[in-house]
């Protein structure tokens, strides 16, 4: 039954589904925007930073992994476990080392499975990129576990407790909803402040637009280019750790779905346009809660790309079109 309450929870939900969309889409549309090539390889990384998130907190703060050879953990989890100050600094830690990590896988992908292939025709990189993913999701199924893996610490207690921080309309708005939407529009302002008026910005948005003329005027393509694969997996990561806490498990295949959701929310807010992703992720998480709130859940991927061919159909450069040019 329709009320405003329900549609305000809705709402919410929405918002915050389309932050994580919103943070992964971004990777896809920095590497595209720069070397106009789709990094299939991406919603893996997504998947890499939530597992990497969940190794971090339990080295970090679970009591029961500090033993024998890892005894020395003790003190370090004794200072993360205590409330307050060790508690934000448990949380900053694990999106920094996930971050940082991720972003250098992202960096060794490119320069080992893409950096050859620059001057192939596009359908090279197009098809490594898919090899990548396909490794990546079966050495954490060979090499980790194949089976669902709960965030959370061995007894069983999370990590970060699920608490209400405000009732809005007689609406519950948990805690982390809060951290995921305030993140997320933090980390989205940023990345647009560095893209936009930074030196090494310009210098991505020069390569953008013309690779050899930018290289011809002194740019380190190489060097911007690497930056991408860095950020972009980096964000990732972080919305991989957001997904393990929001949702409370991770597994080898979590990546896949959420990927190809980010790739056509990027496409729907401009594929190559930073804020266009941006919005298309925002707009495709609200989009999605709506249909599966007052339609049916097993629908709420049928209508996402209903939206997406519609978009195609009526605006094919998307919502804030393109911001990059295409070469003749």
């Amino acid at each position: 039954m329709f009320t405003f309450s329900y549609l305000l929870e809705q709402m919410i939900n929405g918002i915050t589904l389309g932050g994580l969309y919103a943070l992964v889409a971004l990777g896809y549309t920095l590497v595209y925007g720069i070397l106009l090539i789709i990094n299939f390889a991406h919603s893996e990384l997504f998947m890499a930073g939530g597992y990497v998130g969940l190794a971090v907190l339990k080295l970090l703060s679970d009591p029961a992994i500090a033993k024998g050879p890892l005894a020395f953990l003790v003190p370090a989890q004794s200072f993360f476990n205590s409330a307050g100050i060790g508690f934000i600094c448990l949380i900053l830690v694990t999106f920094l080392i996930s971050a940082i990590l991720v972003g250098f896988l992202g960096m060794a992908i490119e320069r080992f499975a893409y950096r050859p292939l620059r001057h192939a025709p596009r359908l090279a990189p197009l098809i490594s990129a898919i090899g990548v993913s396909i490794f990546l999701q079966n050495a954490v199924l060979l090499w980790v576990d194949s089976k669902q893996l709960p965030y959370t610490r061995v007894d069983g207690s999370s990590f970060v407790p699920s608490s209400t921080a405000f009732t809005v309309g007689g609406v519950k708005v948990y805690t982390m909803q809060i951290f995921i939407i305030v993140t997320t529009l933090l980390l989205l302002l940023f990345l647009d402040t560095f893209v936009s008026k930074t030196r090494i910005g310009k210098a991505m948005r020069a390569t953008s637009q013309d690779r050899e003329a930018a290289g011809l005027m002194g740019i380190n393509i190489n060097s911007v280019i690497t930056l991408a694969f860095f950020i972009g997996p980096a964000l990732g990561a972080v919305a991989g750790v957001f997904n393990g806490m929001y949702y409370g498990s991770v597994k080898f295949n979590m990546g896949f779905i959420p990927g190809i959701k980010s790739f056509t929310a990027a496409v729907i807010g401009g594929i190559g346009n930073l804020r266009g992703a941006m919005l298309g992720g925002f707009l495709l998480g609200i989009i999605e809660s709506l249909a599966s709130g007052f339609i049916s859940n097993a629908y709420r991927d049928v209508i996402a790309f209903i939206v997406l061919i519609l978009v195609l159909i009526f605006r094919p450069g998307g919502l804030l079109g393109e911001a990059v040019a295409e070469k003749v």
